[in-house]
């Protein structure tokens, strides 16, 4: 079967390629196309865009690039019509996904969505449209089934693919030799995200407070594409920028700072201590603390309904405040405290096998319907 994947993100390129493999084994004549990235390739088909050229975040970035975005969909939904896919899986990158989605029931496409919008966090009457124009949804929290079920929509829960991911991860025993860390210093992890506007708004300020813990090592995860502008800070305090290693990096790593997004999440699996950040532009956060709905941003906190992680978020993220909870991730209560809570979220999440799961009943739906 031809099958045709839309990633916008980063993290969106690593489960489409979980979930490719996972298709493979199932369907041996599975052809793809995809809007993705390098993971994706790797594990075949045809690159149509890369997610990095779509990687924009923010009300207002999104209006300053609401032409290449246009230009972007125009090109996304040609493609498809040329393609004639059995099917299109639309991966989580909602604002642009969701009018793919529309378009493919227009034209009587077969569509299904992996890892749902988060339209229980702002705006959930958008869930009557998900209903309306999305075939099939699968979706990674459990407490989104039960919110789907408010507005009579029957969605599958598959697990979360985070889970997967870490599996299959096999760390590298000569991490620390091959980046000539010091293997009696503690390291602290700086996760600043991938994006341009979020390494910008918030690298900086991460930054801030490494002088106030020099007796640890800073080790701060780079992405390859973004230019080394970027981390220039970094190079001025001789910081190490460790390039697309990040797994590695937490598995060796004492207490985190990171960058809202699901890497907070991945930061809580490693069971490394962290202050969650998150910085923008103003207009975009007045925008969205009056759309936003849920108490937390960090996916942390809201699937254990508390506070475990610490968010600084916009003003509140500043260097006296930063340091002030750094502090209390390396050692005592607070730390103990985390990392009580981080073994709750592990039962909470159960199990890996999301990707096998979803490509099951992918294959399952396409051979029935």
């Amino acid at each position: 079967m031809k099958y045709y994947l839309v990633v916008g993100e980063r993290s969106g390129d690593l489960h489409a390629s979980n979930l490719m493999r996972e298709i493979k084994n199932l369907d041996s004549k599975a052809e793809f196309r995809f809007f993705g990235g390098e993971q994706m390739q790797a594990v075949g088909g045809t690159l149509v865009r890369h997610y990095q050229e779509m990687a924009i975040m923010g009300f207002v970035e999104v209006l300053l690039n609401i032409r290449k975005i246009a230009r972007f969909l125009k090109e996304c939904k040609q493609d498809i019509l040329q393609y004639k896919p059995d099917v299109v899986i639309l991966v989580d990158y909602a604002g642009f996904n969701m009018r793919i989605a529309k378009f493919c029931k227009t034209n009587h496409i077969k569509n299904y969505y992996y890892i749902s919008p988060k339209v229980w966090a702002w705006n959930t009457k958008r869930a009557l449209k998900i209903k309306q124009n999305v075939d099939q949804m699968f979706v990674i929290f459990p407490f989104e089934k039960n919110f789907f079920k408010q507005f009579d929509y029957d969605v599958d829960f598959v697990g979360n693919p985070l889970l997967d991911a870490i599996r299959a991860f096999k760390p590298n025993t000569q991490f620390l030799d091959n980046h000539k860390l010091d293997k009696n210093k503690p390291i602290i992890a700086v996760l600043p995200g991938s994006r341009k506007s979020e390494v910008s708004h918030i690298l900086p300020i991460m930054l801030s407070v490494y002088e106030s813990f020099k007796e640890y090592q800073w080790v701060v995860a780079g992405v390859k594409n973004l230019s080394e502008n970027f981390y220039a800070e970094c190079k001025r305090l001789n910081i190490p920028i460790i390039y697309d290693q990040t797994y590695d990096l937490l598995a060796n790593a004492h207490a985190a700072i990171v960058t809202s997004g699901t890497a907070t999440l991945e930061t809580a699996l490693f069971n490394v201590p962290q202050v969650v950040c998150y910085k923008g532009s103003w207009i975009s956060y007045q925008i969205a603390k009056r759309l936003i709905k849920v108490p937390y941003i960090s996916l942390v906190n809201l699937i254990l309904n508390k506070l475990t992680v610490v968010e600084l978020i916009q003003d509140k993220l500043n260097t006296k405040n930063l340091e002030i909870e750094l502090k209390k991730t390396l050692t005592g209560e607070s730390r103990n405290a985390i990392l009580n809570d981080y073994a709750t979220l592990q039962n909470i999440m159960g199990e890996a096998g999301a990707s096998e799961t979803t490509a099951k009943l992918i294959y399952k739906y396409l051979s029935t319907q």
